[in-house]
Order: structure tokens, then C-alpha cells, then sequence
């Protein structure tokens, strides 16, 4: 199949952009059409993506969210693409609008419908304070254009069985689950296991960095927080003393980090969240949200806890648990390695394939979100 692959943007290299490396990866040769690129943020294959007018706008790499409005009209001033079987979108905002020619196949790689249209609230803090107003009016056209560009998508495929519900949700769509690749072979068990918890993630409202403090005021156990963010002044002046904050880390030192750990502590409600499934790939348990992608990357009492609520009292108590109870490691490696590269690759020429064929049948999500290592 000759196909080409639409992101959003290329300004850093994390979870959705490895997704988009793995795509060019599936299908050799593929164009890559994006908004903005910032080629020194991103590995070299990336950096022949074509972008839009966009790139032109001064500043554009280093505040390409301030371009959200713009997003739409870039896709639409676009020639639809042709000379392709099919056309991959990665999207979490505006690249599911990419056009394309009849008899071409649009397959949508949803990392979530765009969160600051469905739900402005948690993501209000991206936006400056003085347009904050503005932004919330605008979401409600934004709502609306994201919902009928759904209707040029010819097969959704979702990330996680909590964002295939959202597509059902929003768009009225089915949609298959294949969970982003996970770099198990970099994660891999070693090293002794510690009696310390660890949080790794930005320290920003919606990732509730607030809740996995509070929850260690008062416990004998040490918390490591990885990260950086708005809220990381207060935290750290306000944390308790068996608290520390390493900010940044490299990749060497996380992996480091993840093995050693007695278990990590991210409560957040993820669209996936891809740093539980690279913990797990460690043989390290998680305690994580019985909501989100951690339903289907925890198995609760075999590989981690799950919580039924954000709630410090809760997290305590299964931080208490944690420090006490001994899971399998083996098994905690072997949950993670369904998260394979090689399988999301598989599993995407496949799903693409169908497509193209004229395949209808979508299976249920459940299907795909069980299935073993590769």
C-alpha cells in the first residue's frame, strides 16, 4: 500500500510523535503532512514532513497552540491528497481534517477527540488569562467543525477502550482499539527493587501531582516526583519532608528510576498515558485510576491498584498496600509487552488494509485491548 501519514504538529518528540515514527515505520515511503516542524526538536525521519503556511508565522514552533484557530483553515487550504491508497491521520486536534481525493481511504489514528473543544475546563490553563473568555465562545464552532470533519474519516481506530467511548460519544462512531507503541525493548527489568514511590509526569492541574503529595503527608514511605511544571513551586514548598523533587530526568536515569521503585503512584485520568505502560515494561507495579487507559494497561491486583477515586485517603491506603505486598514482576513485563512496537505495526497494516479492501466489519474494542504479546 502507498500511504501518507497527517500529525498534528512536530514540535517535540514524545508520545504521539513516536506514534507517527512507528507509522512511517508500517508503511515504508510514506509522505508526512503536518502544520508547523521544528527540526531541531525532532528525529531526523520526521523532519521531511511537509508542513503548512503556518510555518511561515514568527514564532510558530515555540507557541504553536496560539495557532489553534488557524488549524482548521491550514488543513483546508491544502491540496486533498492523492496518489495514495489510503491516508493515516495521528490526531488529537485538527489533522483528522486533512483532505483527500475520491477512491483514497482516510483511516483516523484518535489519541482523543480535541480536548479543548469537549472539555475546555481541564485544558483552560494552555490558554492565557485574558482570552480565557474568548477561548471558552470559540469551542462551542469548534465543537461543532470537529464533529463534522468525523464524517470524512472512513475508519476511526482509538488508542484506548476510554477513547474509543469518546468517538461513540462525540462523533457517533465505532472505532477499533490499538494502544500506542510501547518501547519495550529500552524498558526492561534490572536491578534491585527500593522502598520508595515514584510519580513521573508534568506537574500541572489535570495530572493531580497535588493529590499524589498530599496523599504521602504523614506516611513513613519516600516519594521521587520526575517532572516540571506551573505547579512545581508550590509543591515543593508546601511537600513533606519525605518528599523529593529530582525535576527532569533523561531517559537512562527514568529507566533507572522505574526499576528501582517500589511501585509508581499516577493518579491522573489519561487518554492512555504511556508512562504507566513503560513502568510496567520494567516489571514495576502501578497505582493508577480505574479510569482512562489505565484500565487497560493495570490489571488490578496482579500488576498494580486501581483507584475508584482521586482521592488522597484512597491513594494512601493503596501506597500502604503497595509497600507491603509483593506482585510477580515476570507477569507485571509480560502485561506490558502487548504494547509492543512490532504489534502496533502489525496491527495497523492490518486494520489499514481492511480499510482499503473495503472491510466493514469493526471488531469490539475489547477484542483488540485483550490480546497478547506479539
Amino acid at each position: 500500500m502507498k500511504v501518507a501519514v497527517a500529525h498534528e504538529w512536530l514540535v517535540r518528540y514524545a508520545g504521539s510523535e513516536r506514534v507517527v515514527a512507528e507509522l512511517l515505520d508500517a508503511f515504508p515511503g510514506s509522505r508526512l503532512l503536518t502544520t508547523v516542524v521544528d527540526p531541531d526538536a525532532i528525529p531526523a525521519e520526521l523532519r521531511l514532513a511537509e508542513p503548512s503556511f503556518l510555518q511561515r508565522v514568527p514564532r510558530a514552533t515555540s507557541h504553536h497552540e496560539w495557532l489553534l484557530p488557524l488549524m482548521p483553515l491550514s488543513w483546508r487550504l491544502r491540496e486533498p491528497v492523492d496518489g495514495v491508497d489510503a491516508v493515516v491521520s495521528s490526531s488529537h486536534a485538527c489533522a483528522k481534517a486533512v483532505r483527500v481525493s475520491d477512491g483514497v481511504t482516510h483511516v483516523c489514528y484518535c489519541h482523543t477527540p480535541m480536548r479543548y473543544a469537549w472539555d475546555f475546563e481541564s485544558e483552560s490553563g494552555r490558554f492565557p488569562a485574558p482570552i480565557r473568555p474568548a477561548a471558552r465562545a470559540g469551542m462551542t464552532w469548534f465543537r461543532r467543525w470537529d464533529r463534522s470533519t468525523a464524517s470524512r474519516v472512513d475508519r476511526f481506530v482509538a488508542n484506548s477502550t476510554a477513547v474509543a467511548g469518546r468517538i461513540r460519544r462525540f462523533y457517533g462512531r465505532e472505532a477499533d482499539v490499538v494502544h500506542p507503541p510501547v518501547r519495550t525493548e529500552f524498558f526492561t527489568p534490572g536491578g534491585e527493587r527500593e522502598d520508595w514511590f515514584l510519580y513521573v509526569g508534568r506537574l500541572v492541574s489535570y495530572k493531580r501531582p497535588e493529590l499524589v503529595v498530599d496523599a504521602f503527608r504523614g506516611l513513613d514511605a519516600r516519594l521521587r516526583v520526575v517532572g516540571d511544571g506551573h505547579l512545581r513551586e508550590r509543591l515543593e514548598r508546601d511537600a513533606p519532608s519525605n518528599v523529593e523533587f529530582l525535576g527532569e530526568q533523561g531517559e537512562d536515569e527514568l529507566r533507572d528510576l522505574y526499576r528501582r521503585a517500589r511501585a509508581f503512584v499516577y493518579p491522573a485520568d489519561e487518554d492512555f498515558g504511556i508512562v504507566m505502560a513503560e513502568v510496567q515494561a520494567c516489571g514495576t507495579p502501578v497505582i493508577g485510576l480505574r479510569r482512562g487507559g489505565a484500565v487497560d494497561i493495570v490489571q488490578d491486583g496482579m500488576t498494580g491498584w486501581l483507584l475508584d477515586e482521586q482521592d488522597a485517603g484512597e491513594l494512601r491506603r493503596a501506597v500502604e498496600r503497595a509497600a507491603v505486598e509483593e506482585l510477580d514482576s515476570a507477569a507485571i513485563r509480560r502485561n506490558a509487552e502487548r504494547f509492543s512496537p512490532g504489534r502496533f505495526r502489525e496491527q495497523m497494516r492490518r486494520l489499514v488494509g481492511e480499510a482499503v479492501s473495503g472491510s466493514t466489519a469493526v471488531p469490539q474494542p475489547e477484542a483488540l485491548a485483550a490480546g497478547g504479546s506479539e
